[in-house]
C-alpha cells in the first residue's frame, strides 16, 4: 500500500496543494492580477506617446530636416556625361551628382531602393545600374526604369553658386 500512496502524492495528503503555504495561498489573486497588468499596460502607452508625436510629426511633414550646404566639385572639373560621388548629409550616406547638361545637374543618394546596393552611374547608356539585381534607374527623375527596385532614388537639390555645385537638401519622399 505504501508503495501505491508513493506513485501518486509523495505525502499523506490526497491533493496536490501539499506545496502551496495556506496562510497566505493567495497573495496576488486573479484581480491583483489583472490590475497590475492594466497598470503596466498603462505605463507602457503613456511611455510611448512622446515617440508616437515625434512619429506623427515626421510623416506628416511638419518636422523639417535642415541639412547643411555642402560643396561637391567644381563645375569645370565635371564635364558633361560625367558623374562624381561624394558623401550627403552625412558623411557615411554616398550620392552621386551627374552633369546631365550644360546648366542641368542632377544628385541623389545612391543606395538603391530595392537592397541598399550602391548605384553607379554609366556614361554609355546613360543610365544609373544596380548591379547586385541589375536595377536601372532613369538620371533625370531618379524613377527605376527596369529591374526589382520599384521606388524612387531619394534626391538631393543642388545649387550651383559660380564655379561651385552645392548640395543644400534631400527632397521629402513623395508616395
Amino acid at each position: 500500500m505504501d508503495q501505491e500512496k508513493n506513485n501518486k502524492v509523495p505525502y499523506n495528503e490526497d491533493n496536490y496543494t501539499h506545496n502551496i503555504r495556506k496562510n497566505n495561498e493567495r497573495t496576488l489573486d486573479r484581480r491583483g492580477f489583472m490590475k497590475t497588468m492594466v497598470g503596466a499596460a498603462g505605463v507602457f502607452a503613456i511611455s510611448t506617446l512622446p515617440w508616437g508625436g515625434l512619429a506623427a510629426k515626421e510623416l506628416a511633414g511638419l518636422g523639417q530636416k535642415s541639412h547643411p550646404k555642402t560643396k561637391i566639385a567644381d563645375v569645370q572639373a565635371l564635364k558633361v556625361g560625367e558623374a562624381v560621388e561624394f558623401a550627403y548629409p552625412g558623411e557615411h550616406d554616398s550620392a552621386l551628382l551627374i552633369r546631365l547638361g550644360e546648366n542641368e545637374y542632377k544628385a541623389y543618394q545612391n543606395a538603391c531602393t530595392h537592397l541598399k546596393c550602391p548605384v553607379f552611374w554609366n556614361g554609355e547608356e546613360k543610365k544609373m545600374v544596380c548591379p547586385c539585381h541589375h536595377g536601372f534607374f532613369d538620371p533625370k527623375s531618379g524613377a527605376p526604369t527596369g529591374g526589382p527596385p520599384r521606388r524612387p532614388l531619394p534626391e538631393i537639390i543642388v545649387a550651383v553658386e559660380g564655379p561651385t555645385i552645392y548640395a543644400t537638401g534631400v527632397k521629402r519622399y513623395e508616395a
